[in-house]
């Protein structure tokens, strides 16, 4: 793995804030850019892929080594932006409206999908999704 070119230390935050706090670290960086983000949260193997997929930057994977979580992100140069006040909302100007239902017909009513379909996973269930993805 490339060395980091950005570290954003997010030890001690949730989904929400570790997003706001990588989303400002990485607002002037340049195309191609490594960042290196530390989280302990246990949701970051979930929310960080998910995040670089809605966004356009490449997911690298975790970094294995250390003492503390590490996942590696590279900035793409076409990157989508998200709502300022909601790193996992996509503005609306720059997104088509969504269905009102999972495309899988699996997850929450009136439009909430789960991070498990909107990467493209299977279900693991027959007849259901599992559990903890919506």
């Amino acid at each position: 793995m490339e060395p980091p070119d950005i570290t954003v230390d997010g030890t001690g935050l949730l989904c929400v804030t570790l997003l706001l706090r990588l989303r400002a670290r990485i607002a002037d960086a340049a195309p191609g850019t490594i960042v290196h983000v530390i989280a302990t949260d246990p949701a970051a193997p979930l929310d960080l892929p998910a995040w670089c997929h809605m966004t356009g930057h490449a997911y690298l994977g975790e970094v294995r080594g250390g003492d503390r979580p590490v996942y590696a992100l590279r900035i793409a140069a076409d990157a989508r932006t998200t709502r300022p006040d909601a790193p996992l909302a996509p503005r609306r100007e720059l997104t088509r409206r969504r269905p009102r239902a999972c495309p899988m017909g699996q997850c929450g009513p009136r439009g909430v999908w789960c991070w498990g379909h909107l990467l493209g996973a299977p279900p693991a269930v027959a007849g259901g999704a599992p559990r903890g993805l919506c």
